[in-house]
């Protein structure tokens, strides 16, 4: 096929063939519908899902009257029989049933044509409208598609045109992968696609419209389950898709699309990157992932932030259901992990770019589905730790299981929920917003909180409380007093602490938290210089381990800083270095991250680097249309570079925070902003604005040859504000709306 250049936003993946493939398709969606896109050319397959098509009913899994063998367990660890220990746990302390259950596809819509010889082929999204189309040449006619996913319309939207006023010859028909699906036209014309979930209460139908008009078919996708909540599921999808079309009646196309684009543009176009550009930039998307290593491409790397926003908005939507490992998007009735919500680290990654990178309201599904875990990890904190609040470990799902699953190797880890609330507690340090501290994210922290005050323990010397049984992030097996466990535990008890004194209120479990957090046990530096995983010093220097759970409290925590812990932010460096630059696709993503707390701006490049190159069945990179890969897919990778990308351009943590300070959690009473912290030498020029930070602050920054040009600072909130350049420092009393433009300041 010959290829035509058309002048095309920088922002856009583009291609000179259809997708062979899945991972090559183009991704769509409003965040409970999400479709795949592929291109082809006598045969379009549009695959789709919605977000609450899963295996599985209503249940509790928590294991009733598990907390009688909860001593036991401990002290079997704490005698070093940890093959025994997690004998007695598969036995008596695990899920019931030991597994959950598993996001699904929802079907296929199959559009076909009459055999085509195309030319001058192109397949594109861009990312700025939030259209994937396709272009070409046949018969001296030139045909386009546009495919969409509307979050106003909450529908999928798919136009085909001819530049000449002909009938556009398609055939379309709908199907699905669940047996016993069957598709039927009803008595207006519209096609209905039923079925249900096999071993699930879950029943769906998608409803297809299509309008015709001289050189145009516009066809409308919806799609509806008889899922309420993960304790209901009465609802009627036909009428759901009654409802929604009915809605839609006399809407024309081009009202269509300017809704859809104008909704997607209000989040999209709040954060601009402009980091120059090469010729590869002319190269396709697949051409230049595969060239990235060889040569410049900066603008690559702005298109790459902008996917995982883009991403995010598009699978995580008010409303729907939070982000799961593969966004919205998934093919398979066996994806990869189920395709559920792994919380000790890639749910939590999912969200990372959220606050920084100006999409809050995209955090919405993740607190409401929190609101829904807390009340199922109420049964659980009870019934395996006779404890008060609430308890999350390994995953959860549709059904919001709380229990640990699958091993008590990896999955009896506690804090999974301690570390989902505190994205509540970032939430309010990134807007301020009291009547939500309030209203929505104390009352969860609280109750996390509650629960750890319940079920830590002395260690068998009575030096310090400790967390157990648990695990470190997947390694080394059950063990009592993993490292990481007490950050986020410390974490979660300093927010509620702070929270506390903004809301003026528990004053007695303020107090009470503030003995125990003192009493964790604290992080060490191990006999290799490294920052210990464990209370004992066991790290093995040549472990090259993806997961790096022990760094925690220097990513996405600040409990180890530069200024005020820099013997534990060194060691934390030697063991970053351990574990060597070469991991999986998210665990690249965390490692940038962390680089990019380290102020290394190089090192992290460097991981970049190597996540910017072509995937494969053995090998993390990106997949032609940039989906991460583990592999297989995560997207969590995506939403990790993205953040990371932002972490080098700006941070906004309090880098003098000691361990047991409460300075970095202490909203309202000051606030610390540090431009181009590790600003990489390959993007030694560019320009971002609209990043946000902590203390309810929008930033704009320019850069020329590695040095700062101009930075503007948009307040929201009135309290003192540092900020840091280059190891230069200015204070100011912001106040809010008011704008700080600090260029002379800094240089």
């Amino acid at each position: 096929m010959k290829t035509i250049l058309l002048s095309a936003s920088l922002l856009s993946l583009w291609y000179r063939e259809p997708a062979p493939d899945w991972v090559s398709a183009l991704p769509v969606g409003n965040g409970r519908l999400g479709a795949m896109v592929f291109g082809g050319v006598s045969e379009e397959r549009i695959q789709f899902n919605e977000a609450t098509v899963w295996t599985g009913e209503p249940r509790d899994y928590a294991h009733k009257g598990a907390h009688r063998h909860l001593a036991e367990l401990r002290q079997l660890l704490f005698a070093g029989k940890q093959a025994e220990a997690e004998a007695l746990a598969m036995r008596e302390f695990m899920s019931e049933p030991l597994r959950q259950k598993a996001y699904q596809p929802f079907g296929d819509l199959h559009l076909k044509f009459p055999a085509l010889a195309a030319k001058e082929y192109r397949r594109e999204l861009d990312l700025e409208t939030g259209i994937a189309a396709v272009t070409f040449m046949a018969g001296g006619v030139r045909y386009r598609r546009e495919v969409f996913a509307s979050f106003p319309a909450q529908a999928i939207v798919v136009r085909l045109t001819a530049d000449k006023p002909a009938p556009v010859a398609v055939q379309a028909s709908l199907s699905s992968p669940h047996e016993g699906s069957a598709s039927r036209v009803l008595a207006g014309g519209d096609l209905s696609l039923t079925g249900a979930v096999a071993e699930s209460a879950i029943r769906f139908e998608a409803r297809l419209r299509r309008i015709d008009a001289p050189g145009a078919v516009t066809f409308i996708l919806t799609g509806a389950t008889n899922f309420r909540n993960f304790r209901d599921v009465t609802a009627d999808p036909a009428k759901r898709n009654d409802e929604t079309l009915a809605r839609l009646n006399g809407k024309t196309y081009e009202a269509l699309r300017a809704g859809h684009v104008a909704d997607h543009q209000r989040l999209f176009r709040r954060v601009k990157l402009e980091l120059g550009r090469t010729a590869a930039a002319d190269l396709p998307t697949g051409e230049r992932i595969a060239a990235f290593a060889r040569g410049a491409d900066p603008q690559l790397v702005a298109l790459l932030f902008q996917y995982g926003r883009y991403l995010l908005i598009a699978s995580s939507r008010e409303g729907g259901q939070p982000a799961n490992l593969q966004g919205v998007w998934n093919d398979a009735l066996r994806p990869s992990w189920d395709s559920k919500y792994t919380v000790n680290i890639n749910t939590e990654m999912n969200y990372w770019p959220a606050e920084v990178a100006n999409l809050a309201e995209c955090t919405q599904p993740l607190f409401a589905a929190l609101a829904e875990v807390a009340a199922s990890g109420a049964v659980t904190a009870r019934e395996q730790y006779n404890a008060r609040g609430w308890v999350l470990h390994h995953n959860f799902d549709l059904w919001r299981g709380t229990a640990p699953i699958n091993h008590a190797n990896h999955g009896i880890w506690p804090t999974g929920g301690a570390w989902l609330a505190l994205h509540l507690w970032e939430h309010y340090l990134f807007n301020g917003d009291r009547q939500f501290l309030q209203r929505t994210a104390y009352p969860l922290l609280k109750d996390a909180a509650l629960f750890f005050a319940d079920a830590l323990v002395e260690e068998p010397a009575g030096r310090f409380l400790v967390s157990g049984p648990s695990n470190s992030p997947e390694q080394g097996g059950l063990v009592m007093a993993p490292t990481m466990d007490h950050q986020i535990i410390r974490g979660l008890f300093g927010a509620v602490i702070a929270a506390g004194r903004v809301l003026e209120i528990d004053p007695e479990l303020r107090r009470q938290l503030e003995a125990l957090r003192a009493k964790i046990a604290p992080n060490y530096v191990g006999k290799h210089g490294q920052l210990q995983e464990w209370l004992a010093d066991k790290d093995d220097p040549g472990n090259r381990h993806r997961h790096v759970s022990h760094l925690w409290g220097v990513y996405p925590g600040d409990e180890i800083t530069p200024q005020g812990a820099p013997k534990l932010f060194a060691a934390a460096r030697r063991s970053l270095e351990y574990r060597g630059d070469a991991a999986t696709g998210w665990s690249m993503g965390w490692k940038l991250n962390l680089w990019a707390r380290f102020l290394d701006g190089n090192h992290a490049y460097s991981i970049l680097r190597n996540l910017v190159q072509p995937a494969s069945a053995k090998q993390a990179g990106l997949y032609p249309n940039l989906f991460d890969a583990h592999p297989p897919f995560q997207i969590d990778g995506n939403f990790g570079a993205t953040a990371a990308i932002a972490e080098m351009l700006l941070q906004s943590h309090d880098p003098n925070a000691a361990p047991l300070s409460l300075t970095s959690v202490q909203a309202g009473k000051a606030a610390h902003i540090h431009l181009l912290p590790a600003l990489p030498p390959q993007l030694a020029s560019g320009s971002v604005s609209g990043l946000r930070a902590r203390g309810g602050f929008e930033v704009d920054v320019q850069w020329n040859e590695g040095k700062l040009g101009r930075a503007t600072i948009r307040a929201s909130q009135s309290k003192p504000l540092t900020v840091q350049y280059a190891g230069k420092q200015i204070h100011i009393a912001a106040r809010a709306g008011r704008t700080y433009h600090l260029d002379e300041h800094l240089r």
